[in-house]
C-alpha cells in the first residue's frame, strides 16, 4: 500500500473529542492514581468510572436507539489513544466489545436488555472468545455447548477475559457441533470457584480464566440476532484496532516523558538533548510513532470489521 492509497479520515469533532478526554485524563489519571490502583483487587477506580459514563464514552458506538450517540471507530480510537498515554486502567475495552458483540450477534430484546446499561457505565460487560491455547481464532474457541431440552449446557475453559470478576454480563463464544454460539450470562450462572485471576505483564488490565465445566443456560442465553462466527471476527478486528490505538497512546506518552527529560537534565554543564547520539534515536522514535498513528487513523476510517481492506488496516496497525 502507498502512501496515496492510505485513506485517512480525521474530522475536527474526532480532534475535540480526543482533545477532552486527554484534559480530563491529565486531571484524573496521574502517576500516583495508576499506581494505587494497581495494588488494589479492582484494578479500576469506580467513581471515575461513573464520572466516564457521564461524559458519555461508553456509549460512543452504540446507536441512538439503546441510548449511545451512534458513532463510529473514528470516535472510539479518539478516546482510546489518551487513555492509552495516560494509563487509564478501565474495562472500557471489554464493555465497548461487548457491546458490539450484542450489536452484531444479539436479537432486538436482547440488545435491548442489555446495551442501554453498557452505553449509560450501569453495566460491565465482557467477552470471552478464547481458550487456554492461546489462539483468537473464532474455530478454536475453548468451550463447547450441548442443547438438553429447554437448556444449554456449556464446558470447557475460556481464558483472557478481561475484568471478568466486576461484568455484569459476560458473552461466551462456545462451538455447537459445527457452528459457533455466543451466549449471554451473569455471573451468578457460575461456580462460586469458577473464575481464576491470571497474571499479566500489563497490570492495569484484569484478565481471568473462567471454568464452564456445567454450567446451564436457559435456551434464550443464545444470541439470535446474527451470524455468530462473522460477529466474533468483527470484534477480534475492532480489539486489534482498540488495543493497537491504545498503544500507540503508550508510545506517545513514553517519548513526552523521555523528552522531557532531555530537556532539563544535564551532563557536563550541557542538556543532554542536545547531544547527536540522543537527537538521532529521538527523531527515529518520533517517526515511528508518526508511522503508528497513521495506521490508526487509516484502521479507523476504513473499519467495518470485515475481511479484507479493513481486516488488513488493522492487522497492519496490530
Amino acid at each position: 500500500m502507498t502512501a496515496s492509497e492510505l485513506s485517512i479520515e480525521y474530522t475536527d469533532e474526532q480532534g475535540m473529542l480526543a482533545d477532552t478526554v486527554a484534559e480530563f485524563l491529565r486531571d484524573k489519571c496521574g502517576f500516583e492514581d495508576v499506581r494505587r490502583w494497581l495494588a488494589e483487587d479492582s484494578g479500576f477506580d469506580r467513581g471515575l468510572w461513573q464520572a466516564m459514563a457521564e461524559l458519555g464514552w461508553m456509549g460512543i458506538a452504540v446507536p441512538e436507539t439503546h441510548g449511545g450517540a451512534g458513532l463510529g471507530a473514528g470516535e472510539l480510537v479518539a478516546v482510546v489513544e489518551p487513555m492509552g498515554k495516560h494509563l487509564l486502567a478501565s474495562p472500557f475495552l471489554a464493555t465497548t466489545l461487548a457491546g458490539q458483540l450484542l450489536l452484531r450477534a444479539g436479537d432486538e430484546a436482547q440488545q435491548q436488555r442489555w446495551l442501554p446499561g453498557l452505553a449509560s457505565g450501569e453495566l460491565i460487560g465482557s467477552v470471552a472468545l478464547s481458550g487456554t491455547d492461546g489462539s483468537w481464532e473464532p474455530e478454536h474457541v475453548g468451550v463447547t455447548a450441548q442443547r438438553d431440552g429447554e437448556q444449554w449446557q456449556l464446558s470447557g475453559v475460556a481464558a483472557g477475559v478481561l475484568d471478568a470478576a466486576h461484568a455484569d454480563v459476560l458473552l461466551v463464544a462456545a462451538r455447537d457441533g459445527e457452528q459457533l454460539a455466543v451466549f449471554a450470562l451473569s455471573p451468578e450462572a457460575l461456580s462460586p470457584h469458577a473464575m481464576r485471576r491470571e497474571l499479566l505483564v500489563d497490570e492495569t488490565r484484569r484478565s481471568y480464566r473462567i471454568d464452564l465445566e456445567g454450567v446451564t443456560l436457559p435456551a434464550g442465553a443464545r444470541l439470535g440476532g446474527g451470524d455468530a462466527h462473522e460477529a466474533v471476527r468483527h470484534v477480534h478486528s475492532l480489539g486489534w484496532l482498540l488495543v493497537g490505538t491504545e498503544l500507540t497512546g503508550v508510545a506517545n506518552g513514553v517519548f513526552e516523558l523521555t523528552l522531557d527529560y532531555l530537556r532539563t537534565r544535564k551532563q557536563f554543564g550541557k542538556l543532554i538533548g542536545g547531544y547527536q547520539s540522543l537527537k538521532h534515536p529521538s527523531v527515529e522514535i518520533m517517526t515511528q510513532i508518526e508511522n503508528s498513528r497513521a495506521l490508526m487513523q487509516h484502521a479507523a476510517s476504513v473499519f467495518d470489521g470485515a475481511d479484507g481492506e479493513s481486516g488488513v488496516a488493522a492487522r497492519m496497525l496490530k
